[in-house]
């Protein structure tokens, strides 16, 4: 349950876009290039129709239990891009592949495989990232950044999925230079895939303590709740 009011909700959505348009103007990029998901896991149907209001249409899940009442509750939104941002196990790649617009997590081939076949063929393609782990966190997902050129060419065989970019999220950093290191490493692994004739356009990096830093490295996407919805208990976006 969200913490901000549903009036609120509105005016930190404009607070956040705000931000977001002074880090695109300190790094001397277009804001227009760049796009807010809305973190809406432990978050209530209102609220996240409070966000609706307010202009926001792209949001981000990170459970699928918790994820697809509201998928239903919302359907007649059809405007709506859900994300699923979360883990992905095997057993849940065929609800993932049916419901959702993008998938920000395949770290494997087999993970990619499932939600290529379990993809219905009248939707659109299935927009992915490759989730990159750039620390040595332990039972930290994604995939080491070395390992991501061969994974991008098996996902661009698969057509009935769309290889979108890259993900990251790194550990804590005490301040923003130390932040930028990490997002800087993504979005380097992400020009080096592109030369290598990828045509990656989304790099999604950046949550609510460190947005400003990924948009000076080159996010195209920032994934934020906390900043949005307010604080949960035991979690953080």
């Amino acid at each position: 349950m969200t913490n901000a009011t549903l009036e609120s909700i509105a005016l930190n959505i404009a607070t956040v876009r705000a931000r977001m348009v002074a880090a695109a103007a300190q790094a001397g990029r277009d804001p227009a290039g760049i796009r807010l998901l809305a973190v809406s896991k432990a978050q209530p149907v209102a609220a996240i129709e409070a966000a609706c209001e307010a202009g926001q249409m792209e949001y981000g899940e990170n459970y699928l239990q918790e994820a697809l009442p509201k998928l239903d509750a919302l359907r007649r939104r059809q405007e709506l891009a859900w994300h699923f941002i979360g883990s992905l196990q095997g057993n849940k790649t065929r609800t993932v592949a049916e419901r959702f617009a993008w998938v920000h997590t395949v770290d494997r081939e087999r993970i990619a495989r499932r939600l290529h076949e379990h993809r219905p063929p009248a939707l659109p393609p299935l927009n992915v990232c490759i989730e990159v782990r750039l620390s040595d966190e332990p039972n930290k997902s994604g995939i080491p950044p070395e390992e991501a050129a061969a994974l991008a060419q098996r996902i661009s065989a698969m057509p009935r999925l769309r290889l979108r970019g890259l993900m990251t999220i790194p550990p804590p950093a005490k301040d923003a230079d130390a932040q930028r290191l990490p997002f800087r490493r993504l979005g380097k692994l992400f020009d080096s895939l592109n030369a290598q004739g990828y045509t990656l356009d989304t790099l999604s990096m950046g949550m609510s303590g460190d947005f400003a830093a990924a948009i000076a490295e080159g996010a195209t996407l920032v994934r934020v709740g906390t900043a949005i919805f307010g604080r949960r208990a035991q979690e953080h976006s």
